[in-house]
């Protein structure tokens, strides 16, 4: 399935790069800005680097996901964001790929993360929920139009790694609060997960600033899971705080006051209180996520129902995916534009687990042969779809 998902992704990407009238100029800055950072000259995102006319706060190239600056910085991303752009393009791939291939070279970060991201939703499904879980939800997530344009960088720019990252801290503070009911050495015996965890944090907060709110959720989140050890949950996450900072520290190559200023022109919160007051704001909401995912347009509302109606489904790995995606949904409206798209993509990663946990249950009771029919009927039906819509665009 993940392989079906990636030649969709490498498809969108073939026919955006022939359909194109001239080179987007977003991503060539962002690939540009990091080549130049990776080179030794100026830290990405700061006022040395910030000097086209792209940079100035205007939409370029008529995008949603231009640049927002303030005083030279970048306010939105680090320079990880550009470095991870650059990365594909350092070995000179002229020498050695021909012309034709050399946009999908371009895009490689992002299908990296995204294969990597359905990759973590299945197991993170399956874990939970048995394989008719981790299956329910990959299914969701391989033929979904907005995992598939953000990857292609159709409708954002490079958010994937954002949400993978954000995705990874949420699962993995949860699972590495479990492993404190063994009364083993805290820190020490779970550095592997600390370190998994801290990078998580990094991916996320490098990539979009206001993800940083992760970090905070996340906290409660383990007291939730391991209540009885308390002083336990808190070394962790300190450590784990600890090692994102020192990481995001280093992808400003260490310079402490190039550092220190981006954090302090980072916008940490992008929050526009008009926008809880207007209905069109929570229409249009529901509307991205069901155009972003339309098998959610009536597996949701049945997850729903079936998760307020049935208590044996209202445990901790449906109700905790539910609530953090309750959260990222308030955070996207308070956000309409840039940086929304991280938390609508993360709101739907998170209903994709929770929709297949609730189905997962479904499937466990004595209309299972109606529930298999009414998501093999629903699955399918999406999937082909999804792939009629990419074959039409050609």
């Amino acid at each position: 399935m993940l392989l079906v998902y990636l030649l969709q992704c490498v498809w969108l990407v073939r026919v955006q790069t022939l359909h194109a009238s001239g080179p987007d100029s977003d991503q060539a800055l962002r690939i540009y800005q990091g080549l130049e950072q990776w080179k030794g000259g100026a830290i990405a995102g700061t006022p040395e680097s910030l000097r086209s006319e792209a940079a100035t706060g205007l939409p370029s190239a008529g995008r949603a996901g231009h640049l927002r600056v303030r005083d030279g910085y970048d306010q939105d991303r680090s320079p990880l964001y550009y470095l991870v752009a650059a990365a594909p393009l350092l070995v000179r791939p002229r020498l050695w790929i021909p012309v034709s291939l050399q946009p999908l070279l371009a895009a490689s970060p992002n299908l990296f993360f995204g294969v990597m991201l359905g990759g973590s939703l299945w197991y993170v499904a399956r874990r939970l929920y048995g394989n008719a879980g981790g299956y329910i939800a990959l299914a969701l997530y391989c033929f979904s139009p907005a995992m598939i344009m953000n990857v292609a960088g159709t409708q954002s720019l490079g958010e994937m790694g954002a949400v993978w990252g954000a995705f990874g801290t949420v699962f993995t503070a949860i699972a590495v609060a479990h492993t404190l009911y063994a009364p083993r050495e805290v820190v020490l015996w779970n550095w592997r997960r600390i370190l998994l965890l801290g990078l998580s944090l990094v991916l996320a907060v490098g990539n979009q600033f206001s993800l940083a709110i992760l970090g905070l959720v996340i906290l409660p989140l383990m007291f939730w899971v391991a209540p009885v050890r308390q002083r336990a949950v808190l070394a962790i996450w300190a450590t784990a705080i600890a090692v994102a900072v020192v990481l995001l520290f280093a992808g400003y190559f260490f310079e402490p006051a190039l550092f220190w200023q981006g954090m302090l022109h980072a916008r940490w919160i992008d929050f526009e209180p008009a926008a809880f007051g207007i209905s069109v704001s929570y229409r249009n909401a529901l509307q991205t996520i069901f155009r972003n995912s339309p098998p959610l347009t009536l597996a949701l509302p049945v997850a729903l129902i079936t998760y307020f109606g049935w208590k044996r489904t209202r445990y901790f790995g449906n109700t905790a995916p539910l609530l953090i995606a309750a959260l990222m949904l308030i955070l996207a409206l308070g956000a309409p534009d840039f940086p929304g798209e991280g938390f609508r993509l993360t709101t739907l990663m998170l209903l994709f687990v929770f929709v297949a946990g609730l189905f997962a249950d479904l499937l466990e009771t004595p209309q299972r042969p109606l529930v298999t029919a009414a998501l093999c009927g629903l699955l399918s039906a999406s999937a082909i779809w999804n792939l009629w819509q990419l074959a039409r665009l050609m």
